[in-house]
């Protein structure tokens, strides 16, 4: 008889829902891959692309359905009127959805001068009350739901930037900041952008404390292990690679080199980012769960949480 290790850090992963619906059952495989691991829970992106709620709905419902796991549902608010919103909420509070993770999101691509109007939630502090607010609602309408709310009460999740947001042009101080605020609008905890530097994170759990803020600061490690998906994503986020890691990977004399070398990195990350106090990580997978077990098992992390007898 097997029992889980409950002692070792918390290990989750994001997901992307399936663009298309011939990428479905690679997708399902690797879900099927992260089960076997025993995540205690999956975070799936806002539809493909940011775009497409439908996507991400069917996706999130099949996981409370069919899986053991927690989803939590990414929810940003930049784009849809505050009714169409509660509703999104509503949908996904009726599925079983007990986790959001509050995002306030990036404006419309083909509207460069947009501004969010009385009709729109305009951040994810307002996005935080409008999730509990929805919420009470659906417990006021009916008993059943309000008892089953309080057996697995919500909970809401936030992003932060250990190095600042190059996006959206803010340095740390005020990262830490819009952390607290929303810690005091009622977050339940943060998961980070990508970094690169234990001491990155080390820095701001430092600064967080000093600020007053007690939620867990959970990291998100993105594995390392293909140079293009790193420049890729850099000028996606904003977040600058160290020229030390990509010359590691590019000096390579092959793929499968490089493979290690993006794995041993990360793994030395999370070792570093979990002695610096982290209650677990969070895995940007890109929907491959190959690099994102390689670096948990080199960074022993499996040893700690998987089932033993």
């Amino acid at each position: 008889m097997t029992k889980p290790r409950f002692h070792g850090p918390v290990v989750s992963f994001e997901l992307m829902p399936p663009r298309r619906p011939n990428l479905a059952p690679k997708f399902w495989q690797t879900v099927d891959d992260f089960m076997t691991y025993r995540p205690d829970f999956v975070s799936v992106t806002y539809g493909a692309g940011g775009k497409d709620f439908s996507t991400s709905h069917e996706t999130i419902t099949r996981l409370v359905r069919e899986t053991p796991v927690k989803p939590i549902a990414h929810l940003t608010c930049v784009g849809s009127p505050r009714e169409e919103l509660d509703q999104i909420i509503r949908d996904y509070l009726r599925v079983g959805v007990r986790t959001f993770l509050a995002l306030r999101g990036d404006p419309p691509e083909d509207q460069p001068d947009w501004k969010p109007s009385a009709e729109h939630v305009s951040s994810a502090i307002e996005l935080i009350h409008e999730i509990r607010r929805v919420e009470e609602e659906e417990c006021r309408a009916a008993p059943s739901t309000r008892l089953r709310n309080a057996i697995r009460p919500l909970t809401i999740a936030v992003a932060t930037f250990p190095n600042g947001n190059a996006a959206a042009g803010t340095t740390v101080d005020q990262e830490i900041q819009r952390l607290r605020e929303k810690q005091d609008a009622g977050a339940d905890f943060a998961i980070t952008q990508l970094f690169w530097s234990a001491d990155s994170y080390r820095t701001f759990l430092d600064l967080a404390e000093r600020a007053g803020i007690t939620i867990p600061i959970i990291p998100g490690i993105l594995p390392g292990t293909s140079a293009n998906r790193i420049r890729r994503t850099s000028e996606l986020t904003g977040v600058p690679t160290p020229d030390e890691l990509l010359t590691i990977l590019d000096s390579a004399p092959n793929e499968e080199e490089a493979y290690r070398r993006g794995v041993e990195w990360g793994a030395r990350l999370i070792i570093d980012v979990l002695d610096a106090g982290a209650p677990g990580v969070h895995l940007y997978s890109f929907n491959q769960s190959g690099p994102a077990l390689d670096l948990l098992e080199a960074a022993g992390v499996s040893s700690w949480y998987k089932t033993d007898v």
